[in-house]
């Protein structure tokens, strides 16, 4: 089985390239930096390919797809992601260009790339994550962040149609928090107080399970699928008491 991660070199992403190296699959990383802090792995693992590209350069992005598809390409994970908090945006305006370019318009681009070469084999799947903030829906105080992962939830949702007369699965992966290197420095090094915190390698055996079966949605945990779904129904003015 052939399988790339674009956005593997750290994060979720690494630790889904991890558990597929491991199964004997033949893996590509993707990624705008594959050295540095927390890459070291891939030296270790030399049978790796590596590609250093942002997934906005569209270029790069296909070079890497057709390059490594040759013979084939089974799986295309897109875990790649960019975020920004509401204070962040207001100091810098232009933060915002970049959430939109990796969140949307680069998975578009990588599932474009990906699914000709799938189509022209008669077989594959596309895989996203995206975050449970895609669940919410526009509200007071709503993030870019969060609208860029409803497009993405959108994004797959409409190429699932359009790619299952050819055989093509698209399986979007909608987590809630997952303890990360990430999001342990988006909460001032302990993201402990996050609701349903859940370790990589637990989050990781939900979603290969789910990319296995080639589900069309797969979210969790459900509690949080739960209550995304009850503060949406929720008023304006209640919904706006909500914090980060």
């Amino acid at each position: 089985m052939k399988v790339m991660v674009i956005g593997g070199a750290s994060g979720i992403g690494r630790a889904l390239a991890l558990h597929y190296l491991a199964q004997g699959a033949q893996l590509a990383v993707c990624s705008r930096r594959l050295a540095g802090p927390g890459c070291d792995w891939l030296t270790l693992h030399p049978q790796v390919r590596g590609y250093g590209f942002d997934i906005a350069d569209r270029a790069a992005l296909t070079d890497a797809i057709r390059h490594f598809g040759i013979g084939g390409l089974d799986v295309l994970i897109v875990t790649a992601g960019q975020y920004a908090d509401a204070a962040t945006l207001a100091a810098q305006p232009d933060a915002g260009i970049g959430i939109v370019q990796t969140n949307v318009l680069g998975l578009a681009q990588a599932f474009d790339t990906a699914a000709t070469l799938m189509r022209e084999q008669g077989h594959g799947q596309l895989v996203a994550v995206a975050s449970i903030a895609g669940l919410l829906e526009e509200y007071p105080g709503g993030s870019l962040y969060s609208a860029s992962k409803r497009a993405a939830i959108g994004i797959c949702d409409a190429y699932r149609k359009a790619l299952l007369p050819f055989g093509i699965a698209v399986t979007t992966i909608v987590p809630g928090y997952v303890d990360t290197a990430r999001l342990r420095e988006l909460n001032g090094g302990d993201a402990g107080s996050k609701l349903f915190l859940q370790s990589e390698a637990a989050a990781v055996r939900r979603m290969v399970g789910a990319i296995g079966r080639r589900e069309a949605h797969f979210i969790f945990p459900w509690q949080l699928q739960l209550m995304a779904r009850l503060f949406n129904l929720l008023p304006a003015g209640l919904q706006r008491l909500r914090r980060k």
